[in-house]
């Protein structure tokens, strides 16, 4: 899962700051708890990340490879699929959104990780995480909706549908408690996310006009 330095330590270092720093956030994080959490001394810390600073950003590095890993069905942008396949690509990158959000160990702690450092605009994360994962991976699904579609890859369109289409799968995540009474469910499981994929798939197809799949 966290592909940079596979030493156990370092692992449970970035899981355990994780949900420390999307709990209460970064200032209030104690590094003598996250050792705790992670079962290791707190010199680890800065044996394995240089301090909590440079822990912080391998969270921001974690959670981009996870998502990353997530989006990669995703053509290069060098790539121009016809627009049936460019339609199969994008419903099938929603499964995989769906699925990651929903059911996935971990999304819950890297979504409250993200949403902590975007309530901080001179957050480092932030850049981070919009070098390393947002700017090139909303390009690329621009250029597929752009295949998928006709339309310009960077029109201002075209750029919001896509904000939007992952902007949905965040929410079902963000606001589970609230989906969940609302739906009657109990927890969200493999049903739970079917359903939720289907209603997200059909909006798709509305947004770009295809009903392949």
């Amino acid at each position: 899962m966290i592909g940079m330095d596979p030493h156990p330590t370092r692992i449970s270092l970035i899981q355990a700051a994780m949900q420390q720093f999307g709990r209460g956030g970064f200032e209030a994080a104690s590094t003598r708890a996250i050792a705790a959490q992670a079962g290791t001394n707190i010199s680890s810390i800065a044996y394995h990340f240089g301090g909590k600073d440079g822990l912080r950003i391998a969270c921001a590095d974690a959670v981009a490879e996870r998502i990353a890993q997530v989006a990669r069905p995703l053509p290069g942008l060098q790539d121009r699929p016809d627009p049936r396949h460019a339609r199969l690509v994008l419903r099938r990158l929603v499964r995989r959104i769906v699925t990651f959000m929903i059911v996935s160990p971990g999304a819950s702690d890297a979504v409250a990780f993200v949403l902590r450092e975007l309530a901080q605009p001179d957050s480092p994360v932030l850049d981070r995480l919009y070098t390393t994962l947002v700017e090139p991976r909303h390009r690329a699904l621009c250029a597929l909706w752009s295949a998928a579609t006709g339309e310009p890859a960077e029109s201002e369109d075209v750029k919001l549908a896509v904000f939007s289409l992952v902007g949905q799968a965040v929410y079902f995540r963000v606001a589970a408690p609230i989906v969940r009474r609302r739906m009657g469910w109990r927890h969200y499981a493999r049903a739970e996310a079917r359903a939720i994929t289907r209603r997200m798939l059909t909006n798709l197809d509305r947004m770009i006009g295809g009903g392949d799949g």
